[in-house]
C-alpha cells in the first residue's frame, strides 16, 4: 500500500483519493483552530498560493486530539480558516491522527516518517517539557506529538519529510520549493 492508495473524507463528506494528487507535491498537516501554532495557517496559505499552479496541494486534517484545541464542527473550522486566514485549500473532516481511530492516511505517514525531535529553541524546549509529562517515551514512537505536524510527499508519492510544529515555516517552504 502506498500514498496513492489512500483517501480521506472531506469536510463535505466526500471521499478524496490521494491518487488525484499523483505527480504533485503534497503537504499533509493536522491542524487546530485554537493552538499557539494556528498562525501556521497563514504561511501554509502563502505556500499554497505561491506553488499551487506549479503542482502543490495541501491536505488539511483538523484534529481535536491535542488539548481539545479544535472543538468546532467541520463547518465552523472551515469558516474560521477562510475568515481569519483566507485559506483556499480544502479542509478535510475532523479526524483522529493517533490511536485506534487514527485515519489510515496518518497511520501510513507515521510508518514512513517517524518522530525525529523538535529541534532547538524556546518552542522546542516547551514542546519537550510538555510531552515528557504526557508520554515519557514520546521520543521513541512515531505518534503525532501536536497540532501542525507536517508531512511532505513528493511527485512520486514518496513521503520525503516530516516537520514538527516547531520547525520554522520558512524552512518548510524552502524544502517544498526544492521539490516544485
Amino acid at each position: 500500500m502506498g500514498f496513492y492508495d489512500l483517501s480521506v473524507t472531506t469536510a463535505k463528506g466526500e471521499e478524496l483519493k490521494m491518487k488525484e494528487f499523483e505527480g504533485k507535491v503534497v503537504l499533509v498537516v493536522n491542524t487546530a483552530t485554537g493552538c499557539g501554532f494556528t498562525p501556521h495557517y497563514k504561511d501554509i496559505e502563502k505556500m499554497y498560493e505561491k506553488y499551487h499552479d506549479r503542482g502543490f496541494e495541501v491536505v488539511d486534517v483538523p484534529c481535536n486530539q491535542f488539548a481539545g484545541q479544535t472543538p468546532g464542527t467541520d463547518e465552523e473550522i472551515h469558516d474560521f480558516c477562510t475568515l481569519k486566514y483566507n485559506t483556499q485549500f480544502p479542509q478535510m473532516k475532523k479526524s483522529d491522527v493517533n490511536g485506534e481511530n487514527a485515519i489510515p492516511l496518518f497511520k501510513y505517514l507515521k510508518e514512513q516518517k517517524g518522530f525525529e525531535g523538535f529541534g532547538k529553541g524556546p518552542k522546542a524546549f516547551a514542546m519537550n517539557t510538555l510531552l515528557k509529562k504526557m508520554d515519557k517515551d514520546y521520543k521513541n514512537n512515531s505518534e503525532i506529538k501536536w497540532n501542525f505536524t507536517k508531512f511532505v510527499v513528493d511527485r512520486g508519492g514518496n513521503v520525503v519529510a516530516r516537520f514538527e510544529p516547531t520547525v520554522k515555516m520558512e524552512e518548510i517552504d524552502k524544502f517544498v520549493e526544492g521539490l516544485i
